[in-house]
């Protein structure tokens, strides 16, 4: 690695520390560094709070370190407009830095570049695209969000290699180990919304709460921002966990005009309720998806089932997988598959996989990948 890749390697690490406490803000870190020293760093902690280049010129101060003439290292561009907090470009020339190293443009068409514009026209010598790719990564949520205003999707679930993720009676727990199951949470920790459908509330009856694991720095149990149900016709039970647990006023069930009104009637008395038009007999998924980015959902996990995410694959809204394997072989006609519906035509038609990336919890294995032909978006 170069010099500047190294401190921005620092800077990205920083960002991460925040996974999961920002939206709908990016996770952003910054590192000032004087005559080949930092002297300064700092990451976005959450929504509303101070940016990071802000943190790192604020620990500079602490260390008792002039920050005139150094070179700060920030994985976004600066913010150049007035939101929750002042611009940073404004406090970055006012600190009187001579150099300005970013990783990544700020990826919204309003302002995309315009801070680098404004450091340059101040006399800040600026580069960019210093491990732009992983920033990018990064953010991919709110990059995607940020442009087209519906929410970066990816698709969950955990199987045996034959693909199965519960058997003919609906059995499920646990097909996949404890490694597994506690990198599931931390997937749900990343994502503004989980997902499922209603057949998923009826077999198992979820809770779709974060469990936090040590070094997750969130508190011991929360539920996520969003908790979704996808039931078409209102048969969730009022007695289930979605419902009635103390996070319920987190859980939305989206139905369609083909529901009972008293059933409706009855789970708005205790949880939200979105009608949404259907497309034969299903939630339209085309109509959901930007009315969630409406509500400020950047990153939508979907765990199922089959049926679910069958319906997100052939609508073409799926953009990463993240799927456990459990060394097990299930077989069977009748058991449950992880994506079931009514499959592609043809190859030619099936999404495909690229930036396929795999790793082992125990015994299991979890496979992430892009999916290079998600439509929408």
């Amino acid at each position: 690695m170069t010099p500047d890749e190294q401190f921005m390697d620092q800077a990205l690490r920083l960002a991460k520390r925040a996974y999961g406490q920002t939206s709908p803000n990016p996770m952003v870190g910054a590192v000032l560094v004087q005559d080949g020293e930092v002297i300064g760093r700092g990451w976005h902690h959450r929504a509303g709070a101070p940016h990071a280049e802000i943190e790192a010129l604020a620990d500079a101060a602490r260390r008792h370190r002039s920050v005139s003439g150094a070179t700060v290292y920030v994985t976004l561009e600066p913010c150049c407009t007035h939101g929750r907090t002042p611009p940073c470009t404004e406090a970055l020339i006012g600190a009187g830095v001579s150099r300005v190293v970013v990783a990544a443009v700020d990826p919204n068409p309003r302002h995309a570049g315009h801070g680098l514009v404004l450091l340059r026209e101040a006399g800040i010598t600026v580069a960019s695209g210093v491990l732009e790719a992983e920033a990018n990564r990064l953010n991919e949520a709110f990059n995607h969000w940020i442009v087209h205003r519906i929410p970066w999707v990816t698709a969950k679930s955990a199987m045996t290699l034959d693909g199965k993720i519960a058997t003919a009676s609906g059995e499920s727990k646990w097909i996949t180990g404890p490694q597994s199951r506690a990198h599931a949470q931390r997937l749900r920790l990343g994502a503004d919304a989980v997902l499922v459908g209603v057949e998923t509330v009826l077999a198992d009856d979820p809770s779709l709460t974060v469990r936090t694991q040590p070094g997750f720095r969130r508190p011991a149990w929360h539920p996520v921002k969003l908790r979704i149900i996808l039931d078409t016709r209102a048969r969730t039970p009022l007695g289930c966990r979605l419902v009635s647990d103390d996070g319920r006023a987190s859980t939305l069930i989206v139905v369609s005009e083909l529901a009972d009104p008293a059933k409706i009637a009855a789970l708005q008395t205790r949880v939200t309720v979105m009608r949404a038009p259907e497309r034969e007999g299903r939630i339209d998924l085309q109509w959901l998806l930007p009315e969630l980015g409406r509500m400020g959902i950047l990153h939508l996990l979907v765990e199922g089932g089959g049926t679910v995410l069958a319906s997100f694959f052939e609508a073409g809204l799926v953009h990463r997988i993240a799927l456990f394997y459990a060394p097990r072989i299930l077989g069977g006609e009748e058991s449950r598959r992880s994506v079931a519906g009514q499959g592609f035509r043809s190859l030619a038609e099936a999404p495909s996989l690229t930036d396929v990336d795999s790793r082992r919890f125990g015994e299991d294995l979890f496979i992430t990948a892009r999916v290079v032909r998600a439509t929408s978006g």
